[in-house]
């Protein structure tokens, strides 16, 4: 919106038109110190282990290994990663108060079909010299990831993405279920799921298991990839988990789907050995 090679309006006219400052034109994000960075590797391996765990819990056992740090910062740091403790309680999460919030659809339903509930989360990505953020949709009858995005900012612009991505290769499920994060209640997410008649289900606050399916999709990525490979980049991340749910999709058998692959259950196909898709070449 702004030019700086307009001649008629200089850039203090176009800030004021616009009602912005123009010290944010020139300010630039201090990146996390990397003592911080750290600490959130630490608080991420310990919340996939124990996620009941909270700032008290989480502050006393960085102190415990030796690491220097009080509740403020753990606080802050638990904030930035987009982590609360799972546990039946008050303020579970943190909506923006002027978006509307859904009610929550899914309490006693039976899922028994694809495309009848998808989900969407999204998690702390771990790199060695700063972080990222996943979002991925889930089909909550298959376990199928459907799509996912890669950022280094929590913004809903490229949770956007990955929704308009699985909105184009699979048409449109029934039922659409988040968390009640700013990310998802924005009009930009939001309009996309009215645009197709989409019913919307949030999760309830104090409901710490509303979403779960995605949850332990979360704890099987960082077990299983990103604590294995250790990413040292964005690029080699973005590389590395298209890799890993490719074979989550089409390679991995699950316990829960009867020893089924999760695109096999997507796609209908009765038994494991006889998967319309082969891995590897799709």
């Amino acid at each position: 919106m702004l030019n700086e090679n307009d001649k008629d309006l200089s850039m203090r006219k176009q800030c004021g038109l616009l009602g912005i400052a123009r010290a944010g034109l020139y300010y630039q994000k201090r990146p996390e110190k990397s003592y911080n960075v750290r600490l959130m590797n630490m608080i991420d391996e310990e919340y996939t282990r124990h996620p009941f765990m909270g700032v008290p819990g989480m502050t006393a056992y960085l102190r415990d290994i030796g690491k220097k740090c009080g509740p403020k910062r753990v606080r802050r740091l638990m904030r930035k990663m987009g982590l609360m403790a799972v546990y039946p309680k008050p303020k579970t999460s943190m909506p923006n108060k002027q978006h509307e919030i859904y009610p929550y659809l899914l309490r006693e339903m039976t899922i028994e079909r694809p495309n009848q509930v998808w989900s969407t989360d999204i998690t702390y990505i771990r790199l060695n010299h700063g972080f990222a953020y996943l979002v991925a949709i889930m089909d909550w009858h298959s376990r199928s990831v459907l799509s996912w995005r890669l950022s280094n900012t929590m913004d809903s612009s490229f949770c956007c993405e990955a929704l308009d991505e699985a909105l184009r290769l699979y048409g449109a499920p029934e039922i659409f279920n988040s968390d009640q994060g700013c990310q998802f209640t924005s009009e930009a997410f939001i309009s996309r799921l009215k645009a197709k008649q989409i019913s919307i289900s949030m999760d309830g606050r104090g409901r710490a298991f509303d979403n779960i399916f995605i949850e332990r999709l979360w704890r099987t990525v960082k077990y299983q990839d990103v604590y294995i490979k250790g990413y040292a980049t964005m690029q080699e991340a973005q590389e590395g988990l298209a890799e890993y749910f490719q074979y989550y999709n089409h390679g991995r058998l699950h316990q829960s789907l009867e020893n089924r692959r999760p695109w096999d259950v997507y796609k209908g196909v009765a038994a494991a050995g006889q998967a319309a898709i082969n891995y590897g070449c799709c």
